[in-house]
């Protein structure tokens, strides 16, 4: 498996927990929280592994920002405006910044190998 999936699947880990620490109200709802949260980084250390850390972190954390905010929006009713859709843009802009330049450092020393 490639290990850019892991960072994903991470990510939607991620959101899950993070949505469980606003809104879990039961020991059940809890406990799927912290399994989330286990997960999420257990997933992120194995990609980190063979990964660059730093791009790895970057993403999972955008991935999960964005995820955060949709399901705030779409699940919760959370308040809307422009700005968040510009500054989710841009930092999507940012990942796949990151992943492309990355792609191209990891050609570079496979290169020198």
């Amino acid at each position: 498996m490639n290990k850019w999936w892991l960072v994903i699947i991470a990510a939607f880990f991620e959101v899950g927990w993070a949505t469980g620490l606003k809104y879990a109200d039961s020991f059940g709802a809890w406990t799927l929280t912290v399994i989330a949260i286990v997960i999420s980084f257990w997933l992120l250390v194995r990609a980190a592994t063979s990964l660059p850390t730093s791009t790895v972190y970057a993403i999972f954390v955008a991935l999960g920002t964005v995820g955060t905010v949709a399901v705030d929006l779409l699940f919760f009713s959370a308040p809307f405006n422009l700005w968040m859709l510009v500054f989710i843009a841009l930092l999507l802009v940012g990942v796949i910044g990151l992943k492309v330049v990355t792609g191209s450092l990891d050609e570079e020393e496979e290169v020198k190998r």
